[in-house]
């Protein structure tokens, strides 16, 4: 179920080579806690029968007052990448928001946006003609979205009662046990998510691992990973990609949809990796904090597109899925950080069979 849609208008969202919006402030920022975060979590965690430690992120004092992005950061024009990038391209601004730690973002039938709010609890979608809309309102914390090759829109909800939602064709809790146990046993982050034809899904909780839920939402743990954050299918669906701290992990997919044959796919250039994306040929574009590692589908090096500090999610989307957004994320976690989204003219075009 759909709620009613908040509407506000961009300034020329798709017209324009440089977008000069400011933080969209008809919508609310919201302050939505994880389930880490939440004060209830170890009332969850007593009833827990295999309980994993206590998982905490170290937080900075909140500051008062309304707090702005950072400067606009000087990135470096990109390097040409054959049949990925031309050189000279930049990257430019479409969306920033205050207060909000936007993810998961997805590319919507007709070349727009979608993507959810941590702290606000909502999914948004930005549209072809400059508009911004709330799709889906109070979905505890929601974090990440994957859509299928069939069609079925997933939502991994981080808040207390961690679960997966299919929000599409009809919503309702997909997956929120694992072994009996609720998901807060496990304890970390819910972190991303990638559907599959199947009618599963592949999510990761940052220090517990890698995990899928078939079509049922039986709950499986897959692998052996410590640093996992994000994860995508190749265009086929023979293999997923995971990140493993600064090491790319592939598994082949076998019919069922479990996962065999851990292996070290890549190291990337710098940093850790984070979200991933794949284009039509099958190469890996992984977010690595400020750039974007591209990489051949045989674990080929191809090149690296700097990017803004903070760069921590990517996706193709725009005409013809011909741009590459990205996610970035300034200044403290929680309610004092300042999110944005940019986008960057490709000559890769991304994989037009599902959304990401």
């Amino acid at each position: 179920m759909k709620s009613q849609a908040l509407v506000f208008s961009l300034l020329t969202f798709f017209a324009l080579p440089v977008f000069a919006q400011n933080i969209a402030d008809a919508f609310d920022p919201g302050y939505s806690l994880q389930s880490w975060q939440h004060p209830e979590l170890a009332k969850v965690r007593a009833n827990c029968r295999n309980p994993a430690p206590a998982f905490a992120i170290p937080q900075r004092p909140p500051q008062t007052g309304r707090v702005m992005p950072a400067p606009r950061q000087v990135v470096p024009a990109s390097s040409a990448i054959p049949a990925v990038i031309s050189a000279g391209q930049n990257w430019e601004r479409v969306w920033s928001w205050n207060g909000n730690q936007a993810d998961g973002h997805i590319a919507t039938e007709d070349g727009g946006l979608m993507f959810a709010n941590n702290d606000a609890s909502n999914v948004i979608r930005l549209n072809l003609d400059g508009s911004a809309e709330i799709v889906y309102d109070n979905t505890n914390t929601g974090g990440a979205l994957s859509r299928s090759k069939n069609g079925e829109l997933f939502l991994l909800e981080r808040g207390l009662h961690s679960a997966i939602v299919k929000l599409e064709p009809e919503r309702h809790i997909f997956a929120d046990k694992y072994q009996g146990d609720p998901i807060d046993c496990l304890s970390g982050i819910m972190n991303d998510l990638m559907a599959d034809s199947l009618g599963g899904v592949y999510f990761t909780i940052t220090a517990a691992g890698l995990f899928y839920a078939d079509s049922e939402g039986v709950v499986s743990k897959y692998g052996d990973v410590v640093g996992t954050n994000g994860l995508i299918l190749s265009p086929n669906e023979d293999r997923l990609y995971v990140t493993n701290g600064p090491i790319i992990v592939a598994y082949d997919v076998q019919r069922d949809g479990s996962l065999t044959n851990q292996r070290d796919f890549v190291r990337l250039s710098e940093g850790n990796g984070d979200g991933m994306a794949v284009d039509a040929e099958g190469r890996l574009y992984v977010s690595t904090g400020s750039s974007v590692d591209v990489i051949a589908s045989d674990g080929s090096f191809l090149g690296n597109i700097p990017g803004p500090q903070g760069l921590h999610g990517v996706a193709f989307s725009g005409e013809d899925k011909k741009y590459l957004y990205a996610i970035v994320l300034n200044g403290a976690f929680g309610p004092n950080a300042a999110n944005q989204i940019f986008r960057i003219p490709m000559i890769a075009q991304g994989y037009l069979g599902r959304a990401k």
